[in-house]
């Protein structure tokens, strides 16, 4: 049979619309993801770097005149410093559009926000009045202190916030999920698996809560973390300061100043504060991260095995777009590919910000700005896997099923009792790993012939009559009390 002619496909047409002129985003994050996203905008987009740039440049105004620390320099009253605050307060889109009109023309982001501030200080006498002198404070803006002062205590700030009150809470909340499941099905018997084969039974709460206490730690490590910051000029050695105003302690001084922010201070620094803190932070991220992704395959392989249903309204109605039967476990999938893009991106931070060549280069400057990717990725799997958690409903069937079906798993039970029946001084107990490998390597044995197996050891009679009531199901150990005893509800 002679093949019909190829259908001419049409190419792309040339006159199509150009996308990249409509208000989309490039990215999932700012576009497909964006609301769940959405909260890290306003910690670490260039937006709230900027804002927070703001923020140290009109703090260090504050603090150098209410130091006392510049001879000469004006004492600013309350309602002076409180205008100078307001301009982080009320940092809005009209901002963000004159601060790019700024940088357009000086095609420097932070000299930018000098000028922005030197700005308002010529406008305060319409608000504050005459008498004020915020005009004539024009110069300490920015005064003594090269970019990366302003930047390391900014973006040090915006980290922190990012963290403690959008990643973490998240994160939180998705464990203690977690671990009130564990509590929940504490006592649930499920057959393990260890290289993929038929082991020695647990519980379905006691493996989440294996992975809910790995979790915790993690989470307390990035709790834990210390946010550093250094405001000490050009190569770190206070020259143009002590030059300046020589009779002033400004090694101390810098050290108030960043501690005032809420930061610790680093005291020796190149032109950059060494980012070694960054480092730490993204590593101790990327571990929950990695330790997340454990728990998503595991859940997933629960799901395929049966031992999960899906709840329909939870996960979405369609599964499949052929296959209507299907629930696909697309929270848990999302979360991996999500994980470790974030991992990725995080191990390159922590390997990359380590190294600035002698005392600066600007491959950082770049790199930094893709910490809001790395934590919305982390942010978006963290989602995911609540939002699945949520939407699981545990086959105690299917795991029963399972465990009747692998009585050869009691083959590790009657071996370690018939050698602890030997110490004890029983008799005829002798190669019971070489007996129990005989009746159970490489075949299914039912409850039938092990307890056939078991009566004809010659076993003490106790010995032999727990043995006899053991089942697959009840051969769990202490994992419900292991639960309870080790992981805080």
């Amino acid at each position: 049979m002679t093949p019909a002619s190829p259908t001419h496909v049409a190419a792309f047409p040339s006159n199509r619309v150009n996308l990249a002129e409509l208000p989309l985003a490039l990215g999932p994050l700012d576009g497909r993801y964006r609301a769940v996203a959405a909260p890290l905008v306003d910690h670490l987009s260039e937006a709230a770097l900027n804002r927070a740039r703001v923020h140290v440049e009109v703090e260090w105004l504050i603090h150098l005149t209410d130091g006392g620390f510049l001879p000469g320099a004006p004492r600013l009253n309350t309602q002076e410093k409180a205008y100078l605050r307001s301009l982080v307060a009320t940092f809005d889109e009209s901002t963000v559009t004159e601060l790019a009109e700024i940088e357009a023309e000086t095609r420097h982001d932070v000299k930018a926000i000098e000028y922005l501030i030197k700005r308002r200080l010529d406008a305060a006498p319409a608000t504050l009045g005459e008498s004020t002198v915020l005009p004539h404070v024009r110069e300490i803006v920015h005064i003594f202190c090269t970019s990366e002062d302003i930047n390391n205590l900014s973006y040090a700030l915006t980290l922190r916030t990012a963290i403690a009150e959008v990643w973490l809470p998240a994160a939180r909340k998705m464990v203690d999920a977690l671990a009130a499941m564990a509590h929940e099905h504490a006592a649930a018997p499920m057959l393990a698996r260890t290289h993929g084969q038929p082991a020695t039974p647990t519980t379905l709460g006691r493996e989440l809560a294996v992975l809910a206490h790995r979790l915790r730690r993690q989470l307390a490590r990035v709790e834990r973390a210390e946010y550093l910051g250094k405001i000490n000029g050009a190569t770190g050695t206070y020259g143009a300061h002590s030059i300046s105003v020589p009779e002033a302690d400004w090694d101390a001084i810098a050290r108030a100043f960043v501690e005032g922010l809420g930061l610790t201070w680093n005291p020796l620094t190149t032109q950059i504060e060494s980012h070694d803190f960054q480092a730490e932070l993204y590593s101790d991220v990327a571990r929950f991260n990695r330790v997340l992704h454990n728990l998503a395959t595991d859940v997933w392989t629960y799901v395929s095995l049966g031992y999960f249903k899906q709840n329909l309204a939870a996960q979405g109605s369609t599964g499949s777009s052929t296959m209507p039967h299907k629930v696909n476990p697309i929270r848990f999938e999302n979360a991996e590919a999500n994980l470790e893009i974030s991992c990725a991106l995080l191990d390159s931070l922590s390997a990359t910000l380590v190294t600035s060549r002698l005392q600066r280069d600007l491959t950082d400057s770049t790199t930094q700005r893709n910490i809001g990717v790395a934590l919305g990725h982390s942010l978006l799997a963290i989602d995911n896997v609540t939002r699945g958690l949520a939407g699981l409903d545990v086959n105690h069937a299917a795991m029963e099923a399972d465990l009747d079906g692998a009585w050869e798993v009691l083959g590790e039970a009657v071996q370690q009792a018939m050698r602890a029946a030997e110490v004890a001084g029983a008799t005829g107990m002798e190669n019971p790993y070489e007996r129990l490998k005989e009746l159970t390597r490489g075949r299914s044995v039912d409850g039938a012939a092990m307890r056939e197996f078991i009566s004809g050891l010659g076993m003490p009679a106790h010995v032999e009559e727990r043995l006899l009531a053991l089942t697959p199901a009840t051969y769990t150990g202490l994992a419900a009390q292991l639960v309870e005893r080790h992981l805080a509800k």
